[in-house]
């Protein structure tokens, strides 16, 4: 009877472990709560233009937080949006994304320390129809630091465009 009890209890004691670190995990993803900005520049062959940027984080629902964003070429604007979240049943987190260039993605949060990065990749069409890889990769480190490289890969061509965005609040 008493392997039972001790039993019940340690049950109840994991249980009871397993919220409260969502409930960190969510108090972490809130600390990006605010309004951030990012200067960098898009490279390529041929080409080093100023890429400036805007995030806007903000509280979403069912433990998500919520981005939009902004940046700006010299002659086009790319708007991104999507959710990150800490999905206790699987004790991980994840990032969607979309953008008015036509990407969606899904990505699995990797965790090292105080960092979490998401890849977030996609092969599609451009304009023409040839192939195109597009990629972001964000990066949120302790709680005030957001990094997000993107990259664009015209397969036909093999030109890479690439910016890596140190965001400020």
């Amino acid at each position: 009877m008493k392997i039972i009890v001790r039993a019940l209890f340690a049950l109840l004691a994991l249980q009871m472990v397993v919220p409260a670190q969502a409930q960190g995990e969510l108090a972490l993803l809130e600390s990006y709560i605010g309004d951030w900005r990012g200067d960098s520049a898009l490279v390529g062959p041929d080409r080093n233009e100023p890429f400036r940027c805007r995030l806007g984080v903000a509280k979403g629902n069912q433990g998500r937080i919520n981005y939009t964003g902004r940046c700006t070429l010299v002659n086009a604007t790319l708007s991104i949006s999507g959710t990150i979240a800490y999905i206790e049943a699987q004790q991980r987190f994840e990032a969607a994304m979309s953008s008015n260039a036509g990407y969606t993605g899904l990505a699995v949060g990797q965790t090292s320390g105080d960092r979490i990065s998401f890849d977030l990749r996609e092969q599609q069409k451009d304009r023409a129809g040839s192939d195109v890889r597009i990629g972001a990769k964000i990066l949120l480190v302790g709680n005030d630091s957001i990094t997000v490289d993107f990259e664009v890969e015209f397969n036909d061509s093999g030109e890479v465009l690439t910016a890596s965005v140190p965001f400020s609040r």
